[in-house]
C-alpha cells in the first residue's frame, strides 16, 4: 500500500498544487470537502506533517510549498470539523482531537501495509523515506558511512538521519529506525540487537607514565575520568565485576574529572591527548589498542555492557525499506565488532 499512497501523494499534490501556488483549484476543493470521506492520502499527510515537525519541514519531504501544506491542512480541519493542529510560525502541536486522528492514522497505514504484505503485494524492493536516529559521535563515526553504502545498494530509499544527543521517545513516531545502546525499557518495541558491546577502560602511555596505572577499582578515584554523557544514562560511577569469579561483587567506584563531554569521539581523543581515564567500547578503540596508542586498565575487570539495538515501532516491522536497512546494520556492525574486522 506503500507504493499506493506515495503515488496518490504524488499525483494529488504535484499536479494539481503547483510548488509555486498555494491554491488549490475549485474543483479539488469541492473533493476535499466531501463531508465524511476519510482519504488514505490524508492519513498519509498528516502522519508525515507530524512527523516532519512544522509546515516548511513537511514541505521538504513532501516536495511541495509550504502554503500548499497550510491549505491541505486547512482543507482536512475544514473537512472534519475540528482542529487538528495549534499552531505558530515556529511551532505546532497535537490537539486532543489531532491526537486521536494521529493514532488512528499510523494504525490504518499500518493495516493497509500488513494487507499488502499477506496478498503479496509489497515491494520486494526497498523504496520512500527512511528517517533514521542515532548518538552523535556513533552516528558520525559509523552510521553515517553504513547509510552513504546503503543507498548506494538501494538507490530507491531515501534517508533522513538526524544524530541527537538525547534518544527521542520512540512513542512520538518521529523515526523509523533508532540505533541505541542497551536494551530499551518500553517493551512495546521491537529491538533488534546489532553487536555486543563491551565496554574496557583505557588510558594513554604518556597519561600512565604521569599518574601511575590502576591496580585495582579503588584506585580509580585517585584519576582524573573522562565522562561521556549521553540522554538520561547515570554517569559518575563505575560497576566492575571480577571476570573470573561469578560469585564477586560488584565494586562500585565515584569517579570525577574536569572533562564531560556528549560526543564519543572528543571524548577518545581527550584520551590518546592524555588527559586521563576512559570508559569505551571495545571495537571503537580497538585500533588505539593495537596500535599502543591506548592501553587498557583493569582487564580482570568487567563492567556492564551497552550492547547495541535497532529499534522501531511494531508498525514498521513490514516495511521494506525498513527490514531491509535493519539486515544491513546487523550484517555491516556485526563484521565492525568482530575482532577480525
Amino acid at each position: 500500500m506503500e507504493a499506493l499512497l506515495s503515488f496518490e501523494m504524488s499525483k494529488f499534490w504535484l499536479e494539481l498544487l503547483p510548488r509555486n501556488c498555494d491554491k488549490v483549484k475549485p474543483s479539488l476543493t469541492q473533493e476535499l470537502m466531501v463531508s465524511g470521506r476519510l482519504l488514505p492520502a490524508d492519513l498519509q499527510f498528516f502522519s508525515a506533517l507530524v512527523a516532519a515537525g512544522s509546515l516548511s519541514g513537511a514541505a521538504r519531504e513532501l516536495r511541495i510549498s509550504t502554503p500548499a501544506v497550510s491549505k491541505r491542512l486547512s482543507l482536512l480541519e475544514a473537512r472534519l470539523g475540528v482542529s487538528l493542529l495549534t499552531r505558530t510560525t515556529r511551532r505546532m502541536g497535537l490537539t486532543a482531537e489531532g491526537e486521536t486522528y494521529l493514532v488512528h492514522a499510523r494504525r490504518i497505514l499500518g493495516d493497509l501495509e500488513d494487507l499488502e504484505r499477506l496478498l503479496g503485494l509489497s515491494r520486494t524492493t526497498p523504496s520512500g523515506v527512511l528517517r533514521v536516529n542515532a548518538t552523535l559521535g556513533f552516528g558520525r563515526s559509523h552510521v553515517g558511512p553504513l547509510i552513504s553504502r546503503f543507498v548506494q545498494r538501494f538507490p530507491n530509499v531515501d534517508v533522513r538521519l538526524q544524530l541527537s544527543a538525547d534518544p527521542p521517545p520512540l512513542s512520538e513516531d518521529a523515526f523509523d529506525v533508532c540505533i541505541r545502546f542497551g536494551p530499551p525499557q518500553d517493551a512495546r518495541v521491537i529491538a533488534r540487537r546489532l553487536a555486543n558491546n563491551e565496554r574496557l577502560l583505557c588510558a594513554s602511555p604518556a597519561y600512565l607514565v604521569r599518574h601511575g596505572e590502576p591496580r585495582s577499582p579503588a584506585d580509580l578515584t585517585q584519576h582524573n575520568f573522562i565522562g561521556i554523557r549521553q540522554g538520561e544514562e547515570a554517569w559518575g560511577v563505575l560497576r566492575l565485576t571480577k571476570r573470573l569469579s561469578r560469585s564477586a561483587p560488584v565494586e562500585s567506584v565515584k569517579t570525577r574529572g574536569n572533562l564531560v563531554t556528549n560526543d564519543g569521539g572528543i571524548a577518545v581523543q581527550w584520551a590518546l591527548d592524555g588527559h586521563g581515564v576512559l570508559l569505551r567500547a571495545e571495537w571503537d578503540i580497538r585500533k588505539y589498542l593495537t596500535s599502543g596508542r591506548l592501553r587498557q586498565l583493569l582487564p580482570q575487570y568487567r563492567l556492564p555492557d551497552a550492547d547495541l539495538y535497532a529499534v522501531y515501532l511494531p508498525q514498521h516491522q513490514t516495511a521494506a525499506r525498513v527490514t531491509a536497512f535493519v539486515d544491513f546494520l546487523a550484517e555491516s556492525i556485526g563484521k565492525l565488532a568482530s575482532p577480525k574486522a
